[in-house]
């Protein structure tokens, strides 16, 4: 009865699902209905967009938040989107879920193909914004040729391959297609845990396409592995000094962005630009005590904000602020051109005076700390001109509670820093983390070395890449797609080790900003990526 009910809604636009904690039958629009109606009403961003269907689902996916390491409502959303289809999926341990269609439109017999995306995304705001990424729906904007969020980063990494995804798996069953296995992984942006604890049993293809990559025109068919460090720093805290009165020194307004695919061009660091202006400052003001320090967020992302607090007797409060003023004049020179938007503030703080400081010689180890590390391309390929080779991302400073790990009770404060490590070649990768260790120990600092993941190795000779490469040329006039790696961590170096023989290529549309609040994707691409991908699979289906 639910079936006949079910087959009657969906010819009526509407789908009749039974509630699994509901002792009786209740009445509810199905994913797809439901998706269709919020997109449309409550986003005109996408209005008149095509391909209609991948739009639809990506602002359906929008309303849905998906934080890192919380994705159960997003693959709550999936599973109900297979089960209302009759669609065969299966979900392992760790979260990861795959959904599969038969073949269609003379594609039944060949064999199935794996469509690949990670469902989390990173969740970063302008501080001036206010957003619940655990609560609240991504707000859609369209600017020109461009879709962005409101103040937020937007999720089209990977939202619009999971979007993609869906479109195929609901595609008319007269289009030319072989099986599908859509896989949504979690976690991909926080340590790509999910590729990482896949089962072994979810997927049979041996053929991928990976749609999580942000540049239309190439196809990639490597990229870098990657590992972080932690820094845990014990520093001493001492009294505030009498008549001092607290102020806010601010440093913002950078572009941030993607630590591997942004690493190259120069971006400001905010945390390390923080930490020299604080060693100015603190020099040529013997007087003036820091009581915390702060900035950036994800590992994957450069930082784009950082703050300290400081105390400043009446006297010294002048002198510091030309200390910030003649830094601030050296960063324009040095970012200026580029980070266009870069500000950085001495002010009064509303907030009452902290009744303790850093000690100035915990403060001096945690800034050399911080200056001294790696940060930015320390090598490009000799192989792929233009290519870095290795990096190393200065991410993040924050203090941390006592019962941190490596924490002792004789400590009264502690920070944490974090960096990202990515490398075409595992033991550079190994060798920038050993000079990262080198580091800590001269701070003093206790160094936690977190499990490096693989990169995935180019295959020039690859079947998909031969197939991918002649669809393009045939949809784009003659014109050639480039064909290279990319420095950013995909998962499909993991899953290939996971499946061996996996004949892997990744291509996407054009999205700019990544990991930041300027995160956008390129709305004239999303069509011809739609085309491609629709056409390396009718001519996989005639295989």
């Amino acid at each position: 009865l639910l079936r006949m009910m079910n087959v009657l809604g969906r010819r009526l636009g509407t789908a009749w699902v039974k509630s699994a904690r509901s002792t009786s039958a209740t009445l509810r629009l199905s994913v797809r209905a439901r998706a269709m109606a919020t997109a449309t009403s409550a986003d005109p961003a996408i209005a008149g967009l095509t391909p209609e269907p991948v739009w639809t689902y990506f602002a359906g996916l929008s309303k849905i938040p998906r934080p890192s390491k919380h994705e159960q409502a997003v693959m709550s959303w999936l599973v109900d989107f297979a089960q209302t289809r009759g669609l065969e999926h299966k979900q392992d341990s760790v979260g990861n879920l795959v959904i599969k269609r038969p073949g269609s439109g003379g594609g039944e017999g060949a064999q199935p193909v794996a469509i690949q995306g990670h469902v989390d995304m990173v969740c970063e705001k302008n501080n001036d914004v206010t957003h619940d990424f655990y609560k609240d729906p991504i707000r859609l904007v369209r600017e020109g040729d461009w879709l962005k969020a409101d103040g937020t980063t937007l999720g089209a990494d990977n939202g619009i391959g999971v979007a993609t995804a869906l479109a195929l798996l609901d595609a008319p069953k007269t289009t030319r297609l072989p099986p599908i296995e859509a896989l949504f992984t979690v976690d991909e942006e926080t340590g790509l845990t999910g590729a990482f604890g896949i089962g072994a049993d979810l997927l049979t293809a041996r053929t991928m396409l990976n749609l999580d990559t942000e540049d239309w025109g190439e196809v990639f068919i490597g990229c870098a592995g990657g590992g972080d460090a932690k820094l845990w720093l014990d520093i001493g805290l001492g009294p505030a000094p009498a008549g001092a009165a607290a102020y806010e020194l601010k440093l913002g307004g950078l572009l941030g962005g993607h630590s591997g695919l942004n690493i190259h061009e120069g971006r400001g660091n905010a945390v390390q630009l923080l930490a020299r202006t604080l060693r100015s400052l603190t020099a040529a003001v013997p007087g003036a005590r820091v009581a915390a320090l702060s900035g950036g967020d994800k590992r994957n992302a450069i930082a784009r904000e950082a703050r300290a607090t400081l105390l400043l007797a009446p006297g010294d409060v002048a002198a510091a602020q030309q200390v910030v003023a003649a830094r601030l004049s050296e960063y324009v020179a040095e970012y200026g051109t580029l980070e266009k938007d870069m500000f950085m503030r001495l002010e009064a703080s509303p907030a009452p005076a902290p009744a303790t400081v850093i000690e100035p010689s915990g403060l001096s180890r945690l800034l050399a700390l911080v200056c001294t590390l790696p940060h930015g391309p320390l090598k490009f390929s000799h192989a792929v001109a233009g290519l870095v080779e290795t990096s190393n991302n200065v991410a993040s400073i924050h203090p941390q509670p006592a019962s941190s790990p490596s924490s002792s009770p004789s400590s009264p404060a502690k920070y944490l820093v974090v960096t990202s490590t990515r490398s075409s070649l595992s033991p550079a990768l190994e060798a920038v983390r050993d000079t990262i260790a080198q580091a800590a120990e001269l701070a003093g600092a206790a160094m936690e070395r977190g499990k490096a993941y693989p990169g995935w190795a180019p295959n020039p000779a690859s079947r998909v890449l031969q197939i991918t490469q002649a669809c393009y040329s045939e949809l784009s006039g003659g014109q050639q797609a480039k064909v290279g790696a990319i420095h950013a961590g995909l998962e499909c170096g993991i899953l290939g080790e996971k499946y061996p023989g996996m004949d892997t290529v990744s291509f996407g549309p054009t999205i700019k900003g990544a990991h930041s609040p300027d995160e956008r994707v390129q709305i004239s691409t999303v069509e011809p990526f739609w085309k491609l991908t629709l056409a390396v699979l009718d001519k996989l289906a005639r295989a």
